[in-house]
């Protein structure tokens, strides 16, 4: 009997990849306070991971938001789902499925702290 071969599907879970990439994509423009929350162990959740960072201006949101597209777009070929909040960058959503992207002004994080809405899941925090 031959070898069985199993080609890696196009459908491969590279959520993994995917936060990785985001999270250097918000380093490369210099985005704060970034955090990950790992929601797969809690019941009822939207999706896998949130990604959570925060700038000072709706000019650097707008760059961080357009930054994350690009990488992940250029290195796992995925396309956002979704995306809300482009218009006026005060809270931007990336939506990708298992992860979903926040990118907030400053004073909107601190006001939402959505980071404490999810206190139970697993909190990763990247410095740079």
């Amino acid at each position: 009997m031959g070898k069985k071969v199993t080609k890696k599907s196009k459908n491969t879970d590279n959520t993994t990849e995917l936060l990785n990439v985001a999270v250097d994509a918000m380093q490369e423009k210099k985005a704060q306070n970034i955090i990950s929350l790992n929601l797969s162990k809690l019941k009822n959740s939207i999706c896998r991971y949130f990604i959570i960072c925060n700038a000072d201006s709706h000019i650097q949101v707008s760059a961080i938001s357009d930054n994350i597209e690009d990488k992940i777009l250029e290195k796992l070929h995925e396309k956002v789902w979704r995306r809300n909040g482009i218009e006026n960058a005060f809270w931007i959503i990336l939506d990708y499925g298992d992860v979903v992207i926040h990118i907030f002004q400053t004073e909107q994080r601190n006001f939402y702290r959505l980071e404490e809405l999810w206190a139970d899941a697993e909190l990763t925090q990247y410095i740079e």
